[in-house]
């Protein structure tokens, strides 16, 4: 199976309707959806017209651009995107001064996802992919046995000895604790169709998610292009909601 995510859901009014498009012409199986953003509340309402799965994109880099948040979580927000988007190892080291505000900081932005979809998040990811920093891994911050996406896969000779070790024990600790894909790709670089065709291969014997943003131009006009439509033609697409359903047949085998 296959779950082809897009990314940055109510960021931007033209984030929004990119990802709509998407949907409605079958090139995405999901998005997830950022709150306290410009976009949050139309992009909530206009889904929710869809069946579109919706997770929460978690946002510890980027400042809010909603009009109106409150002064405790943007303190909260601020203390965090200074440390992690100070030193890329920021994210490999648990702050414990920063917990709380990590705590704070991810049910301030659930809440905020229930008040605007009315339920909790189908799964959960992050910008930057900071919903696997160690603040939050090893903080115990999201639900254990929720549905998350796990680091970027590599293949062998792709990283060094040392990135591969991270990604190791980061995929360690996901499959211990939540739900996810066997495997996670970007669907860039777009101009090598031989990969996508391999990562899509993969879905006839694994689970697969591919994140997209069809608020890139180049993106978006290959998610539209009939290349692409020819290549995911023949592959099962699903959602993270189908994850338990396969887990439990694959248990049983």
């Amino acid at each position: 199976m296959v779950i082809i995510t897009a990314d940055d859901f109510g960021k931007t009014g033209h984030a929004t309707e990119s990802i709509l498009k998407c949907f409605f012409k079958r090139r995405i199986t999901s998005a997830s959806a950022m709150v306290f953003m410009e976009d949050s509340e139309r992009a909530a309402s206009l889904a929710s017209q869809t069946s579109l799965e919706v997770g929460l994109h978690i946002n510890f880099t980027m400042p809010f651009s909603a009009e109106r948040v409150s002064p405790e979580i943007l303190k909260h927000h601020k203390r965090v995107v200074s440390y992690l988007t100070k030193n890329k190892l920021a994210q490999v080291i648990y702050n414990p001064l920063l917990a709380d505000s990590f705590h704070h900081l991810f049910s301030s932005q659930q809440k905020e996802f229930i008040r605007l979809y009315g339920r909790l998040p189908d799964f959960y990811n992050g910008h930057h992919h900071m919903h696997l920093c160690a603040n939050m891994l090893l903080g115990r911050v999201l639900p254990e046995g929720g549905r998350i996406r796990r680091t970027f896969t590599f293949d062998a000779g792709e990283k060094d000895f040392f990135n591969r070790l991270y990604r190791y024990a980061l995929d360690a600790l996901v499959d211990g604790r939540f739900l996810s894909t066997d495997s996670f790709f970007s669907i860039l670089p777009i101009e090598d169709h031989k990969r996508l065709q391999n990562i899509l291969n993969r879905s006839a014997r694994s689970n697969v998610e591919i994140e997209v943003h069809p608020e890139n131009a180049d993106e978006v006009e290959f998610l539209f292009s009939d290349r692409f439509r020819q290549l995911i033609a023949s592959v099962h697409m699903g959602t993270f909601q189908d994850l338990n359903t396969r887990r439990q047949l694959k248990n049983r085998l």
